[in-house]
This record gives structure tokens, sequence and C-alpha cells, in this order.
């Protein structure tokens, strides 16, 4: 069973003095279909902000495991991407091919109005910007829409842009020059993120190897870059001689048996909580793999959507985003200093954040 209240192993000391999840809500309207959760990890720097996954999730529980991680990581995420916004994260529970609806979306838009502002949301697996549009016509705390409405459009172009930030930074820790030219990276998963991202690598001159569940996304793919080899699963992927892996589907990637057979120097993707349980960033660190984390490197989509907030400006937005270089290079150098996985690192810098920033917000204002 997960257990709502209980600590996880980045909550293992206080941080905040909010170490669970603040509030979790748990959203039904049975003539829509719509079966929802949302996560609230904590609102120390701000209301909280975090995508809508819309999956066919095998059990409630498997649900509420997966939102509960997934909002933790994103209170990580927005405090290392500068922003003064919390944590949080919503999922809904069905197969988003055939089970949504305008009805179904603007029922669940009912639900994050009803936070009063506590919660944001934005796209995540599943979801897209014209879907934020139409929960949006139920609820005044939405990002990622569309431009037509005033949004930042689709998320993974910061998203992947950040993920390539991160990657050089790896580059020029690991290698001694900030670039992939030469080097062969191996990226699972080409949807919306890893598509982005091989156009990047491909550019920086890197010779790139993918696979993907979905054949025609290969397919896509290729039909642009020709040269991009395609393998099999990731069992052929993370077999194969690599320079770098790239996990960019979804979580968890990152697993005993994955980790022994890697030959890779650097792991930097953009899917989210690759780490499948606690301790996999020791055996990484010990088998001389270079990790970036993930919510540090894939921040660059919730940089994006946050940027609307305030009226989008894709500039500005790009420009917080090109930050993530500058952060991995921070978190590279604190973990050697320390000596300690830079998963170790990133948890440290973002725990002081909230917990430095957060202490403020007690500062009386008389209102």
């Amino acid at each position: 069973m997960t257990d709502v209240f209980g600590l996880s192993h980045k909550d293992a000391g206080p941080v905040t003095g909010q170490t669970r999840h603040e509030q979790v809500v748990f959203c039904s309207d049975e003539r829509s279909g719509l079966r929802a959760i949302i996560a609230i990890h904590n609102t120390a720097l701000g209301p909280a902000l975090g995508g809508t996954r819309f999956y066919p999730y095998e059990s409630e529980q498997a649900a509420l495991a997966d939102v509960l991680n997934l909002s933790r990581a994103m209170a990580y995420k927005n405090a290392l991407a500068g922003l003064d916004l919390g944590g949080g994260k919503a999922v809904i529970i069905g197969d988003p091919a055939t089970d949504k609806s305008e009805a179904l979306l603007r029922a669940y838009g009912r639900f994050v109005q009803s936070l009063g502002g506590r919660y944001f949301t934005a796209c995540d697996v599943g979801t897209f910007s014209e879907d934020m549009d139409i929960v949006a016509r139920e609820s005044s705390y939405v990002t990622g829409r569309t431009p037509a409405h005033g949004g930042a459009g689709d998320s993974s172009i910061l998203t992947a842009y950040g993920v390539f930030q991160g990657m050089r930074a790896a580059a020029g820790h690991s290698w001694g020059a900030p670039t992939l030219r030469g080097r062969r990276v191996g990226v699972e998963g080409v949807g919306k993120v890893g598509n982005r991202l091989v156009d990047h690598l491909v550019e920086d001159g890197a010779e790139v190897v993918i696979c993907d569940v979905s054949e025609a996304a290969t397919e896509r793919l290729v039909r642009r870059h020709p040269h991009v080899q395609v393998v099999a699963d990731r069992l052929e992927l993370t077999s194969s001689a690599l320079d770098v892996y790239a996990p960019c589907a979804l979580g968890g990637a990152l697993d005993d048996e994955t980790v022994a057979r890697l030959s890779a120097t650097v792991v930097c993707g953009g899917a989210n909580n690759q780490l499948a349980h606690p301790g996999v960033e020791k055996q990484l660190a010990d088998r001389g793999v270079l990790y970036a984390p993930d919510y540090v490197v894939n921040a660059g989509g919730v940089i994006q959507v946050a940027d609307e907030i305030e009226g989008f400006n894709m500039d500005r937005a790009r420009a917080k985003a090109t930050q993530i270089y500058d952060t991995t290079l921070k978190i590279f150098s604190s973990a050697a200093e320390d000596g300690v996985p830079p998963a170790v690192a990133a948890d440290r810098l973002a725990e002081r954040r909230m917990s430095e920033v957060g202490r403020i917000r007690g500062i009386w204002l008389g209102h």
C-alpha cells in the first residue's frame, strides 16, 4: 500500500517544516468518467505547479503512487529552476485515446478551480495544449495553453532544450568540452521530448541511436534524420556501446539490471523519476557513471509554462532554461566537493532553497 502520509527517501529529515504532502485530492465525476488525483507536495516557495498526466493505470493505487512521486519531484524541480512555485501534480486515470472528452476535461477543470489557486496545472503525458484550453474554460489556474489563447504552447520545446543544456554540462564535466560532437547518444523514447532532443543532438554533431515502443514515432524521426540508428528496445539500447544514455520515456528506467549493463559515461534524459529505487544513484556513482538528475535537466518545460503566469515571453523563458547548464555544472561541482552522488547534491541544494525562502514567507506582512 502507498502511505499518503508517509515519508519518502527525499523526506528523511526536516526540509521546510513540511516533510509530507500537504494535500491530496481525489476527484470523481461519474457521468463524464473522470477519475483523477491531484497531489500538492508543498507550497513553501509559492503555489504548486505541475502537469496533468492522463494514463491507463492498472489500479487507483498505482495512480496514487505515481502522483505522489511526481508531485514530490516537482517541488524539487521548481526549487532548482529558481521558480517561486511549489510542487504539485495530477493524474487522470484512463486511456486518453478513448476516454478523453470535453466533458471530462471540463469536470477536471472544476476540481482544479476548487483549490483556489493552490495548484496550477499544465500538460504532461497524455495531455496537450489543446486539452489545457478546454480545462481553462472552467479554471483560472491553467498553464501550457495554446499560443492562440495566450499560452506557451508545447512545453516539450524547452524541456528538450533544457535536457540538451544539461547534457552539454555533463559532456564538459566528463570530457572537457560542452559538446556532444562525435559522441554516441542513446535516446530511449522519441515522443514529445525525445524527438526534439534528437534534433539538438544531430545539430550538435552527435551519433544518435534510438528506441521507442511506437514504431510510428521512430519512423517519423528517421524520415527527418535518416542517419539515426533504430534498435528494437531498451535492452538492446542500453546493452550497446554508448557515451550517453538519455531516458526520455516513462520513469524507473534506471533499475539494477540496466545500471549493471550500461557502458555509458553519462546518463542525462528527459523522463521523470528515472531512478527505480533509492540507492541507484550510488550504484551509478560507484560504476563511474555521471548522472545528471532528471528533475534538474528536464525543468525547461516547467520554466516555459510557469512564464505564462506573468504573460508568456519565449525569449525570457528560453534564457531562464539556458541556466540549466550552469545549475547542472554547479551540482556536479558540489557533488565532487562533498563526495556524494549528483542526485544527493541536487536534493540538498533544492532543500536549502525551500527552507531558506520558505522561512522568509513567515515574516508577517500585516494582512
